[in-house]
């Protein structure tokens, strides 16, 4: 085990902070608990678990990291906090938006490094109900994964190698259909090429992911945003964000892209923050008219 204190010059939320890296309540990856964050993860140099905790005396967080890629993720644990999010460019423009980053100091945008953890759930979710996504993310790490290293008791995300090689039918189990499952199979065979991507500028890496087959601008922009804590990256094409942008910032409970990103324009470079932000707050459209349906896609 290896352990590390970090200290803290700006207000630190680890629960907000990281909670877009949770894939639901059941997800067993990862576990939030009261000023501590549990988090498994696959490193370049092996597995590793790391646990971040606020202290109760000082100005720091405390980590603790266990597994052979130990030295690995507890060297980036700042990262991981959002300690290495440079807002200084952030300038908010709107009352909700002024009022959320005054009332949540502690939100930043976390970075993971490990572009392809963000990207296999990512494809999950692509035009399906966020808990049709959520199963079928529980259900593939429990059928492929392995127990995460140290006293954590969590599973090891989905190993990129074995994905690749299972036939597009092995997926049919954990509720994907072929589209998804062919996307996730092709990406995860050029898993080390996507993984190179974190040495390249967000926008960079966004663009290059863009040309794999099956992925949009809706995934990159997810990828971008948790594994490179890209400030500009924002959800376009998704259920919600759109609804959620137009309301808080036009009083619109119904919105498009189009008119997502035309509010959105005066925060160019620090989209996605904006986003952050709002969900971090809670904010949502009002809800009326149809929602999206879930499916059994094992069932079919």
């Amino acid at each position: 085990m290896l352990a590390r204190e970090i200290p803290t010059e700006v207000p630190v939320d680890l629960a907000r902070t990281l909670f877009p890296l949770r894939r639901g309540t059941g997800d067993p990856t990862m576990r939030i608990e009261p000023g501590s964050v549990w988090r498994a993860t696959r490193t370049p140099d092996g597995p590793a678990t790391i646990h971040l905790a606020l202290s109760v005396t000082t100005a720091a967080i405390h980590a603790e990291a266990w597994g052979e890629g130990a030295d690995w993720i507890i060297e980036r644990a700042p990262g991981l906090a959002g300690l290495d999010d440079d807002a200084s460019a952030f300038r908010p423009r709107d009352d909700v938006i002024r009022d959320l980053h005054r009332r949540m100091p502690g939100v930043h945008l976390t970075r993971t490094d490990r572009l392809i953890e963000a990207l296999i759930p990512a494809v999950l979710e692509q035009k399906v109900a966020g808990v049709e996504a959520r199963r079928a993310y529980l259900r593939m790490t429990r059928s492929l994964a392995e127990p995460a290293p140290g006293p954590g008791g969590l599973l090891l995300p989905p190993d990129p190698a074995r994905v690749a090689t299972l036939p597009y039918h092995a997926f049919h189990p954990f509720g994907l259909e072929r589209r998804r499952a062919e996307t996730l199979r092709f990406a995860c065979a050029k898993a080390p090429a996507i993984e190179a991507l974190a040495d390249r500028p967000p926008a960079e890496a966004r663009e290059y992911l863009g040309r794999f087959p099956g992925i949009g601008v809706w995934t990159t922009a997810e990828v971008a945003r948790l594994a490179l804590a890209d400030a500009d990256a924002v959800s376009v094409g998704d259920y919600h964000v759109p609804n959620m942008v137009t309301w808080a910032l036009a009083g619109e409970p119904r919105g498009t892209d189009e008119r997502m990103l035309q509010l959105l324009e005066p925060y160019r470079g620090q989209r996605g923050r904006v986003q952050v932000l709002l969900e971090a707050g809670g904010i949502t459209a009002p809800r009326f008219g149809p929602r999206m349906r879930t499916r059994a896609i094992e069932r079919l």
